[in-house]
């Protein structure tokens, strides 16, 4: 999947059951950032774009064994603030929260990147 016409790389790689997302970032169809400077709506566009991608690849939210956020952050306030709105999507998935200096677009706040397991429904 590609995230946005023009994007350097592809958004999801499949391996097996595994679905792999790169990091999902708030951005629009444009691959534009949204938003600037408002923490928690960046990271509800990343947790949709992030929907989007596991969609695509037939998996969900839930289907997440292990996530990363990266928050832009002075405090660690910021990164409270990024979890709050994220981990109610991610099914009490094993996730790691990290305070970064700056991330790969201008005026990005929030990234997340995710590995989902597919659940294949049992043959009967």
């Amino acid at each position: 999947m590609t995230l946005w016409p023009g994007a350097p790389y592809e958004y999801t790689a499949v391996a097996g059951d595994f679905v792999f997302a790169a990091g999902a970032c708030p951005l629009d169809e444009d691959g534009m950032v949204v938003d600037t400077g408002d923490l928690e709506a960046q990271s509800a566009v990343a947790i949709d774009n992030l929907r989007a991608a596991f969609d695509q690849n037939g998996a969900d939210l839930g289907d997440i064994v292990k996530a990363t956020i990266y928050v832009v952050a002075r405090e660690r306030a910021d990164l409270v603030r990024a979890w709050n709105v994220m981990s109610p999507h991610l099914d009490r998935a094993p996730t790691t929260l990290l305070g970064v200096s700056f991330l790969g677009y201008p005026d990005q706040l929030v990234e997340i990147e995710a590995i989902a397991v597919v659940q294949k429904p049992d043959a009967a």
